[in-house]
């Protein structure tokens, strides 16, 4: 009957190959399942027939074991090669008809598979034939399949040197190391329970649910239909065994282990194999490092793109799901499908996309108030008393502003500036300021709470880093002290305190030395503003001899965008690596080189924003008495109507032009490269050869992945969080293009990892780790710095003092437009024009002016007249601005770090509902646990008793 039947299809012993004894087992296992409906038909005994099969199966493995040093592929021969054409065929057909197994025609075409059609490829290695590291390789793939791996070889199509290393994990290798690496799989569905509602209240409910009908959908929600039921987050999940395996919901053993887990579980086994005789000689990454293999990467699911429309044939595969769902700019007002991107793509990514989606929806009402304060400014600007009185004062002539060719000039030729300024330096900048501070806090506050649900989702909490590798460079280097591992409790290199010391100073130093280059870099900009400003002030052209200082600043923040930039690419990477210490494993190297990087590039990006701040215009003296750079360079010293417009015009043209670059060379430089592939091919094989490309050919001709992962997405996000938090009461609308920049980042850096480059190794992560303590620290800073910007930089202070002290309103209590008549002239100064030094004296006597030389010019400074006692001495106003000055940053920093401190106390790290959801979870896996196993054992028990064979004292 069926039994012989199904025996009369199994091969004999001594007819199968080595490489069959997977597909035996598979064999025998749909052997016992098709035989299941006839034992109910039958009289026959069947148990023993089945024993009679396992007996027979422990047979084939013994006899396969005796023979594993015989049959096994020798080294790294080309038995398991085959040479690449553009339409694959098997070479084990026979051996397939044998089984009776028809191939499956679209596995084999699509590139995914063994030559078989049913091995699926797990992961990609890359060799030349031409490489001398030929024995290190041929122990490692020898080893690769002691520990049970399934292997095949390909040669590339475009050329014959390089070698392709198919890996496939059959279920016992999954099943294995999936238990020891403790993943976390689906037993149970979710029990979801509803709250006791009263029918007063579900008749309210219905109601606005018959509202809401009447509303269109909300649009930035994508469409459920087309995403998968991604089973796992509907699940509870538990670390998988083998023992329990009757615990897991399992459908088909080829699909339990999504793609990523299988490539991380491969990728897991690759870095413990060992490839030369010796304690420390293992790993893929060493055999990566010292050129045996070229590439190491997991395939992509197929191709993003397809003939036929996702509305209505769906996706051909998660990565075309990815594409249309995520990547297409066509989506750009979309959620992001975090749950489709964490299981394409690990949890390390996943979490970086979400917390950039979090920073980014953050962004919307910082960029709204931001937004709010610019137009205040806007439709307060007719009602500005400052800058009425700027626009009127024709009779006041001001100093020149360098020596020479600068010239006289009346008040009133800075109407537009002193109106430009009055959009940024408003009533409303200090609340801004406030309001930034606070939303700093609630940003990382609040992150802190999505990513307790993210890591419950994606089961993270309980979710512990395994104890890490050591660097080989480390090992390496002080591999002649060992010392024992307090965990492992083997003997490993030790490096010496004295020694740690001396290369954290070497660091240290290091770092310094790169910080005074950027300093310098910095000084040679100043000297170029002060001496251009002269030479813009003899210019032919009379637009730029009439603005010689809007295009001093202009051209000074495109030269220093250019040192940036150019800093960024010869020194910052090479040197900080040179410059970091030895830590023992990768992950304490990532965290030093990260701090290190971060520091010279933040000094590199803000260290002119802050000259401009903080030094523009505060130290050149006064006419008569200029402080000079080398005793020869007059310092530069700001616009009449204040130095905010010189900040503004920093601030906006290097976020501008860096989001630009940084977005250009993130998509630009991949774009082209793959481009320049694909021509290539096209002229090679025409324009039918790519598409007739397997998928290990398609994706080794992507660009890899970053050297240094994920840190230069997060280290661009960074650096824009902070030029939006730190100098945001200069320029409010810095959150408004943080916000547009970042609706396309997502979208460009989703376009990159699903189009662009080879698909990453599926990573665990907990959290952003130190970028997390970056963000703390730069929300810190941004609070002193924006005190000190409200104070010195913006004319807040000074006006509040003569509104209150010296103006019309002095000793009211109020400080309105009408307060503010006449505060242009108190705070500029008399100077005698005679008083001029010989080198700073203008070639023109302003005789333009009135018909006659010029007696008096007007500067901005609280200082006596000429014909005072002490000429030019400050004046009591100037003191009574410097101590309101110091008191607004005292007082300041002190009520915003309250009010920080104050809402960290009031929010919790951790929800109250994800809490409860948690605790109970725990509770019902317990019981679930704790039924099936009680379920299991009463099975067994009635089995004994139907096979009369029943024990005393049984449990339970």
């Amino acid at each position: 009957t069926g039994f012989s039947t199904a025996l009369s299809q199994t091969p004999s012993i001594s007819s199968i190959s080595s490489e069959g004894r997977e597909d035996l087992q598979v064999n025998q296992l749909e052997t016992q399942i098709w035989i299941k409906p006839d034992i109910q038909k039958t009289d026959v005994d069947f148990s023993e027939i089945l024993n009679a099969i396992q007996e027979i199966a422990k047979d084939v493995n013994i006899f396969f074991d005796e023979l594993e040093g015989v049959n096994s592929p020798s080294k790294d021969d080309d038995s398991l090669l085959h040479h690449g054409n553009l339409t694959s065929t098997s070479d084990d057909a026979s051996r397939l008809e044998v089984v009776g197994e028809e191939v499956p025609d679209k596995n084999k075409i699509n590139g995914l598979y063994f030559r078989d059609g049913k091995c699926r490829i797990d992961y990609i290695l890359v060799y030349r034939k031409s490489n001398p590291q030929t024995e290190k390789r041929e122990v490692f793939e020898r080893n690769i399949r002691a520990e049970g791996l399934q292997m095949e070889k390909e040669s590339s199509l475009t050329n014959s040197d390089i070698i392709f290393v198919k890996l496939h994990a059959p279920w016992e290798v999954l099943g294995k190391y999936a238990e020891l690496m403790n993943v976390r799989m689906p037993f149970r569905r979710k029990i979801y329970y509803l709250h006791r509602r009263y029918k007063f209240m579900n008749r309210i409910e219905k109601q606005i649910s018959r509202f809401r009908g009447w509303l269109p959908r909300k649009p930035m929600k994508l469409d459920k239909e087309t995403l998968p039921d991604l089973e796992e987050n509907d699940c509870y999940t538990a670390p998988f065994s083998q023992q329990r395996i009757h615990h897991f919901i399992i459908h088909n053993k080829d699909t339990f282990f999504n793609n990523a887990t299988r490539s991380r579980i491969v990728h897991h086994i690759l870095q413990r194999v060992k490839y030369e005789e010796g304690k420390n000689k293992i790993g893929l990454n060493r055999l990566l490092s010292n050129g045996s293999y070229e590439a190491a990467f997991p395939l992509h699911e197929g191709s993003y793109r397809s003939k036929n429309s996702i509305k209505t044939h769906g996706a051909e595969n998660h990565r075309h799901l990815l594409y249309e769902c995520w990547a297409s700019w066509g989506v750009w007002y979309k959620y992001q499908p975090l749950d489709l991107v964490r299981r394409y793509f690990g949890e390390k990514i996943g979490l970086y996309f979400a917390w950039l989606g979090w920073y980014t929806g953050m962004l919307f009402p910082a960029a709204f108030i931001g937004l709010f304060v610019f137009l205040y400014g806007v439709t307060t600007l007719n009602h500005c008393q400052v800058s009425k009185e700027v626009c009127q004062a024709t009779d006041i002539i001001m100093c020149p502003i360098c020596d020479k060719y600068c010239p006289f000039m009346r008040l009133s030729d800075s109407c537009i500036y002193a109106k430009v300024t009055h959009l940024f330096d408003n009533g409303a900048t200090v609340f801004f300021a406030v309001f930034m501070a606070v939303w700093a806090t609630v940003f990382l506050e609040f992150w802190k709470r999505r990513r307790a649900v993210i890591a419950y989702d994606w089961d993270l909490i309980d979710w512990e880093e395994e104890e890490e590798e050591i660097r080989p460079q480390f090992e390496a280097k002080y591999s002649k002290k060992e010392r024992m591992n307090p965990i492992s409790g083997k003997p490993e290199p030790y490096q010496a305190f004295a020694d740690k010391c001396s290369r954290l100073i070497v660091s240290a130093s290091g770092i310094f030395f790169m910080i005074c280059v950027v300093i310098a870099a910095v000084f040679g900009i100043v000297i170029y503003r002060v001496v251009t400003v002269s030479t813009f002030a003899a210019f032919k052209w009379a637009l730029i001899r009439n603005n010689s200082q809007v295009a001093t600043t202009g051209t000074a923040v495109c030269i220093n965008f250019c040192i940036i930039m150019l800093l960024n690419v010869v020194t910052s990477e090479t040197l900080i690596i040179f410059f970091t210490e030895q830590p023992r494993t990768e992950s304490e190297w990532e965290n030093s080189f990260t701090l290190k990087m971060f520091l010279f590039q933040f000094v590199n990006l803000n260290s002119s924003t802050f000259y401009i701040a903080f030094f523009l215009g505060r130290f050149t003296g006064h006419p008569g008495a200029y402080l000079r750079l080398i005793n020869r360079w007059r310092l530069e010293e700001c616009h009449p109507s204040g130095c905010l417009i010189d900040l503004c015009m920093q601030m906006g043209i290097i976020m501008v032009l860096k989001q630009t670059w940084n977005n250009f060379m993130e998509l630009g430089y991949p774009l082209i490269q793959n481009w320049w592939t694909r021509r290539k091919l096209r002229k090679d094989y025409g324009t039918q050869g790519k598409t007739s490309f397997p998928q290990w050919e398609k994706d080794y001709n992507l660009q890899p992945m970053n050297a240094y992962g994920l840190f230069d997405e997060y280290l661009e996000m960074i650096l824009q969080f902070g030029f939006t938090t730190i100098f945001v009461a200069a320029f409010p609308l810095a959150p408004l293009l943080a916000l547009l920049n970042n609706i396309i980042e997502i979208r460009l850096d989703a376009y990159k990892f699903v189009t662009q480059w080879r698909r990453p190794l599926a990573s665990r992560a907990k959290d952003i780790g130190i970028w997390y303590g970056i963000l703390e620290g730069i929300g810190i800073l941004s609070v002193i710095t924006n005190a000190f910007v409200i104070a010195v930089t913006s004319d807040f202070i000074p006006r509040l003092v003569y509104a209150y002290k010296y103006g019309p309103c002095a000793g009211q209590g109020e400080a309105g437009q009408k307060c503010m008549v006449g505060y242009v002239n108190a705070s500029l100064s008399v100077f005698l024009v005679s008083d001029f030094e010989n080198r700073s004296e203008p070639t023109s006597n302003g005789s333009e002016f009135s018909g006659s030389p010029l007696k008096y010019c007007r500067y901005r400074d609280y200082r006596d007249p000429p014909h005072s006692p002490v000429p030019y001495g400050y004046t009591l106003q100037f003191w009574h601005v410097l101590a309101a000055r110091l008191a607004f940053i005292i007082v300041f920093e002190h009520l915003v770090f309250c009010i920080k401190h104050l809402i960290s106390y009031l929010i919790p790290d951790l929800p109250k509902d994800l809490r409860d959801r948690m605790r109970r979870e725990k509770y019902l896996i317990q019981e679930m646990m704790y039924e099936a196993e009680l379920e299991r054992l009463q099975k067994e028990r009635k089995e004994r008793k139907k096979n009369g064979k029943s024990y005393h004292n049984e449990w339970p």
